[in-house]
């Protein structure tokens, strides 16, 4: 690389500028206490673990994001995070090990092998929460409830929120006794959603199954709180675990409404993001002229049995630099820069110290420096008036 390109960095990987990094501090500064107001406890992972412990539960899709390295301690393959929430759930069922529900949040640096989208960074901030220890439609409505208040905190407007459940499609699968290659060739079907390639694959493989058309509808299942009311019709004769699904949808659903009048509902139970890795409710926000959702989590019981310890979990996650774009929210490069001469004066000296205990920011020029006030980006500073050093306009 010449010497001209080494400002250069990798694709898809930014660099966070004064004022950007201001908006982002705060931001995550007024995200954690609100997540604490809640009782929820800050945990801070390391940037790197062994690879078994990164990919736990999570199927291919984390693996081909995660940045691999050799460990030249050990020898042993680590990587770099792409998600935390593997590390959360790794410090609840082993290092904390307590019982009963537990509330953990994060905010760290991730890493991506490829960008998520097309207007994503490889390399983000991720901030979100864990509700750990109970099972109960209740901790997803708690965790749905802060991603939304969370994207408020943010600053985001005309939220809408997309449910999902994506045990409907693992109780089919398994009740049409699909093995692990079929059950995978539908779901990547659904993903895709190619409603041509579904109708061979269950002609092919289900042709005399009467769980066919319960197939082909899931893949229509998309929009208001109707869809609701079809799917119970549809599926709620078929299994008690298929009814109690579209039952947790329905209090999820009341209680948005209620809570948070607001936001716009959405359903799609063909929608299977996550798959590999949820087992339950899914949910993801979305704004108006955003392409990619803005917040998203689900519920993943079971996640913790690679550490001895199986806990019903559920929670969410965002990018921090994602939702300053959307935001530019007032921070504390909005707040005055004040310029002080140089001078060892203690009457100086105190007012300066004075000012920064209150929150003012200050700089004091340097011996030789040539640049004014101005030209510095102040837009106050400190004169000598009647013997007392006042803030001036510049």
């Amino acid at each position: 690389m010449s010497i001209a390109d080494r400002w250069l960095l990798p694709e898809g990987v930014e660099e966070i500028l004064p004022n950007q990094a201001a908006s982002l501090e705060s931001l995550r500064r007024e995200l954690l206490d609100l997540y604490r107001s809640w009782g929820y406890e800050l945990v801070i992972p390391p940037l790197v673990e062994y690879l078994e412990s990164l990919l736990i539960g999570s199927g291919n899709d984390l693996a081909l994001q995660t940045f691999k390295l050799t460990d030249q301690s050990t020898g042993r393959l680590m990587g770099v995070r792409a998600d935390m929430t593997p590390q959360v759930a790794r410090i609840d069922a082993h290092t904390l090990n307590r019982q009963g529900p537990v509330r953990l949040c994060y905010a760290g640096d991730v890493l991506h092998t490829k960008p998520t989208s097309l207007s994503a960074s490889r390399s983000a901030m991720q901030v979100g929460v864990e509700l750990f220890g109970h099972a109960g439609v209740e901790s997803d409505i708690e965790v749905i409830l802060l991603m939304l208040d969370t994207l408020t905190v943010a600053g985001c407007e005309d939220i809408h929120l997309d449910l999902g459940h994506v045990a409907i499609y693992r109780v089919l699968a398994e009740l049409a006794g699909l093995d692990e290659a079929q059950e995978m060739t539908l779901f990547d079907i659904y993903q895709r959603k190619s409603v041509p390639e579904l109708a061979e694959f269950l002609d092919a493989n289900l042709a005399d199954s009467p769980l066919k058309d319960k197939f082909i509808v899931l893949s229509e299942l998309a929009g208001d709180q109707q869809v609701l009311a079809r799917a119970k019709a549809l599926f709620a004769p078929v299994s008690d675990a298929l009814a109690q699904a579209i039952d947790d949808l329905q209090v999820i659903a009341d209680t948005i409404k209620a809570r948070k009048p607001g936001v716009v509902l959405y359903f799609d139970l063909g929608e299977l993001r996550g798959y590999h890795y949820h087992t339950g409710a899914v949910f993801s926000a979305y704004l108006p002229n955003v392409g990619h959702s803005v917040a998203s989590g689900g519920r993943y019981d079971h996640i913790g049995e690679v550490f001895g310890r199986a806990r019903a979990a559920t929670g969410f996650s965002t990018d921090l630099a994602s939702l300053i774009k959307i935001k530019r929210q007032a921070t504390s490069s909005s707040l005055p820069l004040v310029f002080a001469p140089n001078s060892s004066e203690p009457a100086l000296l105190e007012e300066v110290t004075k000012l920064r205990q209150q929150g003012v920011r200050v700089v004091v020029s340097l011996s030789g420096q040539t640049e004014t006030a101005e030209e510095m980006g102040c837009t106050q500073q400190l004169t000598l008036q009647d013997g007392r050093w006042v803030m001036c306009a510049v």
